[in-house]
This record gives structure tokens, sequence and C-alpha cells, in this order.
């Protein structure tokens, strides 16, 4: 890849949000994947996940590895219950974790994320104000290297939202 190319990574995220919604393993898109899809200027070559560690739901990953033909891997990362779903073929890795540093909940993060459509399927991704708790939380380098970058675009964000909002006429009693 020469200077301009980029990576695009929706179709692997189209992917994703199709194979998770065929096989009901519901996951929500966390890290600098999320952030970036919600306009913070980071890269990532990685795709994590944080789903429910339940013995259901580990089987449903395991059909959703089925069904990517790929495998599940359990590395040892003493930071997180960790599933690694890899395919040889293309070298897809995707991380699939039980918890994550910063957030108390599954439900909590769910309930703030978005629901971002790809190719007619919806992929949940957090929140970016939980990124950068999740981050901060962990407070590894390659984290703190972002951190600064993140918090500005949460910063605007919420400028730009908070504007808009003022901007709309006042409901009609």
């Amino acid at each position: 890849m020469g200077a301009g190319d980029y990576m695009d990574a929706r179709p692997v995220l189209s992917l994703l949000a199709r194979t998770l919604e065929e096989n009901g393993l519901e996951a929500i898109l966390i890290g600098n994947a999320a952030a970036a899809l919600q306009g913070a200027p980071v890269t990532t070559m990685d795709i994590d996940f944080l789903f429910r560690k339940t013995p259901k739901n580990v089987a449903k990953l395991k059909a959703v590895a089925k069904a990517l033909s790929a495998v599940v891997m359990r590395p040892y990362y003493p930071a997180s219950d960790l599933f690694r779903v890899v395919r040889d073929e293309d070298a897809l890795q995707v991380d699939f974790m039980g918890k994550i540093d910063g957030v108390r909940s599954f439900e909590g993060l769910r309930s703030r994320a978005s629901r971002m459509e790809f190719d007619g399927s919806v992929l949940l991704v957090a929140d970016l104000a939980d990124v950068v708790r999740s981050k901060r939380a962990a407070g590894r380098a390659r984290d703190r290297a972002v951190l600064e970058t993140l918090e500005k675009t949460l910063r605007e964000k919420t400028k730009n939202s908070e504007a808009a909002k003022a901007k709309r006429p006042a409901a009609r009693k």
C-alpha cells in the first residue's frame, strides 16, 4: 500500500455484523475500532468486542467462528477473559472479551452503545465516553498513547451535540 492508500474495514465489519446476528451472539464493538467509527482520528488493526461470557454465549461464539471458517483460541492475557477468533486464510483476528477495564456491566455499555448498520446488519458500537473510560482504567502504554486524541474528539462531539440542541426550536406547548 502506498501513500494515500487506506484499508477499508467496512467489508469485515459487515461480515462480522451479519455473522453475529445470524448466530444470535450479542456483542459490542469496543476499543479504537469503536472510537474510529465515531469520528476519532485513530487507526487500529484490532477488532475487539465485549460479550457476556456464559456457556450459551461461548457456544454461540464457537458457531460464529465456524461460520467464519475460523477457530477460537484462548491465549493467556491476564487483563481479561479473552477469546480470540482467528482465520488463517486471510489473518482475520477478532477478540471477544468477557470483561474490560472501566466498564461495570455489559448492560450499561449496551444501553449507551450506538447501533450502526453495515449492509443491512446492525453492529453495536461502544459509546466514545466508554472507550475513553476503559482506556484510562486499563492504563497500558498503548492506551495512554491515544487518550489525548480520544478525549479531544469526545469534547468536540459533546460541544457539537450541545450546539445542535441549542439551535433546535423550542417545543410548542
